[in-house]
């Protein structure tokens, strides 16, 4: 149904004429799905994904659940999503493998949103990081409430000391949509940071994800 369109319009000659950046999100997401449904073509389904789940943020973490209440979305174009959802975290992790997290902030940021900004509940987690402040891993090590989540400092120590990490990056989610860190927020930042100064173990930072995200470092707050 795309051919009934003039081919400047068209997604996949668009990108080729133009490039990528020239595409819609609607766009981007139609060249992906690659097909429609009889009656509705692939650029429509693209707009009523984008509507259902707001941003790319939400898209790329749905359930099948979730996703296959939208009409002509079924197995195949949701392993497509859920392909493309691996392809940037892995995409994302490798840059903070070769590079230092703290001259990769950006990225680390984009990181963290796409992996924790998507939880209904808090999250605790961490950047477990090697003497060059390169990405090891990344650790969930709590879940909470909506409103809170315990954080153990014992639980916390024995993860960087099985990663052998020389540093780490904190990090949790704000279901609430405000970044902001919380007087709770700051009092176990320290308390951590206490924790992990006793065996030798540098944090970077705190970085907080929300609506955006909000680095305790940057701020002043370590």
């Amino acid at each position: 149904m795309l051919k009934t369109l003039p081919k400047y319009s068209r997604p996949r000659e668009k990108l080729i004429e133009r490039g990528a950046k020239s595409l819609s999100d609607a766009e981007l997401l139609a060249v992906i799905l690659r097909t429609g449904y009889a009656g509705k073509h692939v650029l429509s389904v693209a707009e009523d994904l984008l509507e259902r789940f707001q941003s790319f943020s939400q898209l790329l973490n749905v359930s099948y659940d979730d996703v296959k209440s939208v009409k002509g979305i079924g197995e195949a174009k949701y392993t497509q999503i859920c392909a493309m959802r691996e392809i940037v975290e892995r995409s994302l992790m490798e840059g903070l493998a070769e590079k230092s997290c703290l001259d990769s902030s950006v990225m680390c940021s984009r990181y963290l949103k796409l992996v924790m900004g998507h939880y209904e509940h808090e999250v605790f987690a961490c950047l477990l990081l090697d003497s060059q402040h390169q990405l090891l891993r990344y650790e969930k090590l709590f879940n909470g409430t909506l409103n809170s989540a315990s954080v153990y400092p014992r639980e916390v120590i024995k993860c960087v000391l099985n990663a052998n990490a020389a540093a780490v990056i904190f990090a949790h989610n704000h279901p609430s949509g405000d970044c902001h860190p919380s007087q709770a927020d700051q009092h176990i930042t320290q308390r951590l940071k206490k924790a992990l100064a006793l065996i030798d173990v540098k944090v970077l930072d705190h970085i907080i994800v929300g609506n955006e995200t909000y680095s305790m470092a940057d701020h002043g707050q370590l």
